[in-house]
């Protein structure tokens, strides 16, 4: 693997304030921000919340909306100019298991283009692993991605935070 890039990922659980601290984070670079946002509007509940994440954001931010074709998306924009923010990695992995696609491909070329990277990276995922076993296959094979797609990103980010109750922890860089 190469050498670590400028990457950062924010994990934490639900209404941890992740997305609050990743958002800070981005707004230090002074770059031009860039927000892809991974979830799906399925239904009425996470229109709302789709819709409140915007508004919570404010202006300044140019949103792209990519379920499916992270790395792409990231390729496209990739310039040093640039500030992205991916909210969230855990919804991808969502969309990816809903396709039926090549998760560790896909995990594979995210974590490989990490490094690479001209612009600011802020990857934002829920840690779903310090629950309770989920009791049916399906959910614990979402719990066993979102980990091992945890493990390859901190590998090749330079900086890794956890937050809890809106603090965060500097875990790595």
């Amino acid at each position: 693997m190469n050498a670590p890039s400028s990457a950062v990922l924010v994990l934490g659980g639900a209404r941890s304030g992740k997305s609050a601290f990743a958002e800070r984070l981005v707004a230090e670079t002074g770059l031009s921000r860039h927000y892809i946002a991974t979830g799906r509007a399925w239904d009425d509940e996470m229109r709302e919340r789709i819709a409140k994440h915007r508004s919570d954001r404010g202006e300044g931010w140019r949103t792209h909306e990519e379920p499916l074709a992270l790395v792409e998306r990231l390729e496209a924009l990739d310039d040093p100019g640039n500030v992205i923010l991916v909210d969230c990695l855990t919804l991808w992995v969502t969309n990816l298991m809903m396709e039926e696609l090549d998760m560790a491909g896909e995990f594979a070329r995210l974590a490989d283009f990490i490094p690479r990277a001209k612009a600011k990276l802020v990857l934002v995922s829920n840690e779903v692993g310090l629950g309770i076993v989920p009791d049916n296959r399906m959910a614990r094979e979402f719990r066993d991605h979102a980990g091992r797609l945890h493990q390859s990103i901190a590998a090749a980010a330079a900086e890794v935070y956890f937050v809890a109750a809106g603090l965060p922890l500097k875990m790595k860089g």
